[in-house]
């Protein structure tokens, strides 16, 4: 094998062969283990959030693979409607063209092709980072099956009086010209006004003061609603106001919605154009009145003076209007929530049309019920609560969209308007005797979340009853992020037990969201986006730049970004492999808990691999082609040897207990501090003396175990790390004699408790602390490593004797040992440096080891370099215009080093007194 680790080497060729060879198929054997894929949009390419949850879901199903469960991860895409769409609609742009210009048919057409040649990007790079799903049954939410799906539940529910054509407030993308869901809005602070404006009471005797962030609305007011408790307004409720250009008359309500202390305790009440007044509006019996056309002009219903204006254009007419006619008020700086489609970025209108909707409450009803009776688990549970709380206030669901790209609704109107739902056209011609009549098909098509909603039975062959639904069915547990559990998690919940009797899946991982190091939201305006794949094969400073900045408007914001990105990556990201990130990935994966991602980590998890690679060849040169004995030959196994191999069996059971519990970043723990701290820092050292002065018998075992603890080792990490213990295995399996072609399809190891051996480990870890504590006086007293220390022993237990006999072949060459001797009871110790294990004190004699006056005068370079450094650190934090100003993060960092100065202080002092006493 190759002398250094190089993972592009062998991590694609790899995953080519674990693909060619179907190794990722269910076995068709042992317990159904299923995890449907979260189908990530056909338009997207892998982001940190797809690498964090697909790591998470490839490690559970390698684990039950290994397990020998037959296993299935389901993957597919979504066609992304509103997203697919747009990407097709700016290709067009650039050929001068829209899609009214070809036409539906040749449109949907379009997007076939683009889907075809350019919307596989997210299925490649999911193989990049190893994703053992079964792409021979690689599903999409447009082919035919799905939709066969879809059409099946649309007419069923239909018929069941569950989904309904009614007029109801939507959100609306006034660009794209559809309704979108929550999911598709993005709210944030803006800096805005709050407009005051005077509505003349109509009997003349004054007027009341609205406050409102949105005076273009104010056209469409039916009504101006008080708290009924407000003793400022009591008296007028019931009387009616003038509406201010419209010269209208409205009246005045009463509404507990109101809050007295916002504003000037008046609210203006618009149904048509805000949530909140729509169910203000329901209350009261209110007209909804619709004043805007789709894309957000004022409309016929406004007076003729504001028709066809854009909606910020009228707003600048109004205010100037009012302002005229002596009606406007004070005007307030006010920083509000805006909220802007996240395709488009245009702010988003509650807007009044009519869309088709499905009844969710009869739904919700046993989605709730089955979360409370266990049958679906969250992980962790406090995540429960937020299913809860949004299925007891589920409002009907809006399923309908304006757009062309998508399973379009299967229902038919005559030219009376009467509507007819069915699997076909033909089919409901023949249902409702239609004959000849003149039908046209629904233009709008289905909300994306309705066909996902279908997902873990649709991909299994759902409405037939394939023997993959029979198997599959529920599938075992959904990994996912907290911010779908309402678009996503509940609907599949809702859909799974409608139409299949039973709940999609037994349980629910919700995990966090992926930040950076600083904990904040990674998004392309900051400029702190990381592609996973950049990490794996590494990036040039200036393509990461480029990356970074490309598409951005704004010249300044591009500015900032590339000089943070120069600061942050002065030489871009050095290739890491895909094992480093998955390793990374994992250690990070606390429960439901956002994980801040920084490269010394990944940094740190490359090393681990590195670690693994070279403790592998070093196993390698002293076992190939040696003798490894057999099961009639004679094994004289150390102590050593048992130790490692007792410490394995509790770093396996450690290590599923983590799996089982999704306490990734245990299992990661347990397998890196087996590795590095046990195997390669104790072991793989300690085994020299064994291999190099042991009898026969000793070699022998020695080398089994060698060879025998790796071969478990790289299965056990597999799950997380798969490309270098595939490649690793391989040799490692022909040297230990294990049968099989990879490593994906071995037994994952189950603990041996019989194997455990509490004496060894005692006698081990007698030997690590004595060891260690040679090592620790070493570094306190700037000693050499390399040189040989006389050793005095005083106390001690009869144990403590005999182990210094037994080990002293470790004890001499790894401690460095000149010499030992135990001093008599009565015999007083030289100064000394002192270690304890127990009642035994080890006892290093200073005299002539160190020069006593060189110490000296580097302790106390040392000791005025920190005194420095700490007045530094103090001034700064005394320094009120530092304190004030500094972000918070900056402040903790300073504090922290304020600590570790005076207490590297103190250690120095301490030790320059040790030093002056010999």
């Amino acid at each position: 094998m190759e002398k250094t680790y190089d993972p592009h080497k062998i991590e694609q060729h790899w995953y080519q062969i674990w693909e060619a060879r179907g190794y990722f198929a269910p076995s068709g054997q042992g317990r159904p283990y299923c995890i449907m894929i979260p189908p990530p949009n056909v338009t997207g390419s892998l982001h940190m959030g797809h690498a964090f949850q697909d790591t998470i879901m490839d490690a559970l199903i390698r684990y039950h693979r290994m397990r020998g469960d037959n296993t299935l991860w389901q993957p597919g895409t979504d066609h992304a409607g509103i997203a697919t769409q747009m990407v097709v609609e700016r290709l067009l742009e650039k050929e001068g063209k829209t899609r009214h210009d070809l036409g539906r048919e040749q449109f949907i057409q379009r997007i076939w092709q683009w889907k075809e040649h350019s919307g596989s990007t997210i299925t490649r790079q999911l193989r990049r980072l190893g994703a053992s799903v079964d792409w021979s049954r690689e599903r999409f939410t447009m082919d035919e099956g799905l939709s066969r799906a879809v059409r099946e539940v649309f007419v069923r529910l239909y018929q069941e009086g569950l989904i309904y054509r009614g007029q109801r407030l939507v959100n609306w993308d006034p660009v794209l010209r559809t309704a979108v869901s929550d999911l598709e809005v993005i709210s944030e602070e803006e800096k805005g006004y709050l407009w005051h404006i005077r509505y003349p009471l109509a009997d003349r005797s004054g007027y009341l003061v609205v406050a409102t962030t949105r005076p273009e609305t104010m056209l469409g007011d039916v009504a101006v609603a008080v708290h009924p408790q407000d003793e400022r307004y009591r008296h007028l409720i019931g009387k009616r106001v003038v509406l201010p250009l419209a010269e209208r008359e409205i009246p005045i309500i009463a509404d507990a919605y109101v809050d007295p202390a916002f504003g000037t305790g008046c609210v203006k009440i618009t149904p048509a154009h805000d949530f909140n007044d729509y169910e203000v509006g329901k209350r009261h019996n209110l007209p909804m009145l619709n004043i805007f056309t789709p894309d957000a002009c004022l409309n016929d219903c406004v007076p003729p003076r504001y028709r066809g204006l854009d909606r910020f254009e009228a707003r600048k007419r109004i205010v100037a209007d009012l302002e005229k006619q002596g009606l406007l008020g004070k005007v307030q700086d006010h920083v509000l929530k805006v909220p802007r489609g996240d395709r488009s970025g245009a702010i988003i209108e509650p807007y009044l049309t009519d869309q088709w909707f499905v009844k969710t409450k009869p739904l919700a009803e046993a989605a709730i019920q089955v979360v409370k009776e266990g049958k679906i688990r969250f992980i962790p549970e406090s995540w429960a609560k937020t299913y809860f709380q949004w299925l007891e206030n589920i409002e009907d669901w809006c399923i309908s969209r304006q757009i062309w790209w998508g399973h379009r609704i299967p229902a038919w109107y005559d030219t009376e308007g009467r509507v007819y739902v069915g699997y076909s056209e033909a089919e409901v011609r023949e249902k409702y005797c239609l004959g000849d009549r003149l039908l046209k098909q629904e233009e709008d098509v289905l909300d994306t979340w309705f066909s996902s909603a279908l997902w873990p039975f649709s991909t299994l062959g759902w409405p037939d009853q394939t023997p993959e639904l029979k198997t599959f069915y529920p599938t075992s547990v959904l990994v996912t992020g907290f911010d779908i559990i309402f678009f996503w998690v509940a609907r599949m919940v809702m859909m799974g037990l409608k139409f299949m009797g039973d709940v999609p899946f037994r349980e629910v991982y919700i995990h966090g969201l992926v930040r950076d190091a600083h904990g904040q939201k990674m998004s392309k305006s900051k400029g702190n986006i990381l592609d996973p794949l950049d990490l794996i094969d590494g990036i040039s400073l200036e393509k990461l730049i480029e990356k970074r900045t490309f598409g951005l408007m704004q010249p300044q914001l591009a500015r900032q970004i590339e000089a943070q990105t120069r600061k942050e990556f002065p030489n871009g990201i050095p290739s890491y492999g895909a094992d480093a990130l998955r390793f990374t990935f994992a250690a990070l994966a606390t429960t439901g808990r956002d994980i801040r991602f920084d490269l010394g980590r990944i940094e740190g998890y490359r090393n681990f691999c590195n670690k693994l690679w070279n403790a592998a060849r070093y196993v390698f040169i002293h076992t190939q082609g040696q003798d490894l004995g057999s099961v009639n030959d004679n094994m004289a196994f150390t102590p050593v040897d048992l130790w490692i191999r007792s410490r394995l069996q509790r770093a396996v059971q450690a290590t599923i207990d983590a799996i089982e519990n999704y306490r990734f970043d245990l299992a990661a723990a347990a397998i890196y501090e087996f590795l590095w701290e046990e195997y390669c820092d104790w072991y793989l050292e300690l085994s020299k003396i064994s291999l190099q002065t042991g009898e026969a018998a000793q070699q022998r075992a020695t080398r089994r175990t060698l060879i025998e603890v790796l071969e478990t080792f790289l299965c056990l990490a597999h799950p997380i790390i798969p490309f270098i213990t595939e490649e690793l295995w391989q040799h490692a399996a022909r040297i230990a004699g294990v049968e099989g072609e990879t490593i994906m399809l071995q037994p994952f190891p189950q603990p041996h408790p019989e194997a455990i051996d509490e004496i060894a480990e005692s006698e081990i870890a007698w030997l690590k602390q004595f060891i260690l504590s040679l090592r620790k006086i070493r570094g306190e007293m700037n000693l050499a490593p390399g040189k040989p220390l006389p050793i005095l022993l005083q106390h001690g237990s009869d144990s403590d004797r005999r182990r210094v006999v037994d080990f002293w072949p470790y004890l001499e060459r790894f401690g460095r040992i000149e010499s030992i001797r135990w001093l008599k009871a009565d015999e007083a110790p030289p100064e000394a440096a002192i270690a304890l294990i127990g009642e035994l004190k080890i006892l290093i004699p200073m005299a002539g080891l160190i020069d006593k006056q060189a110490e000296l005068v580097r302790l106390e370079k040392e000791i005025q370099r920190l005194k420095q450094d700490l007045a530094r650190v103090e001034a700064k934090l005394a320094n009120p215009k530092f304190t004030e100003r500094a972000p918070k993060e900056i402040i903790v960092k300073e504090q922290q080093k304020l600590e570790e100065a005076r207490s590297a202080l103190l250690h120095l002092q301490a030790q320059r007194a040790k030093i002056q006493s010999l």
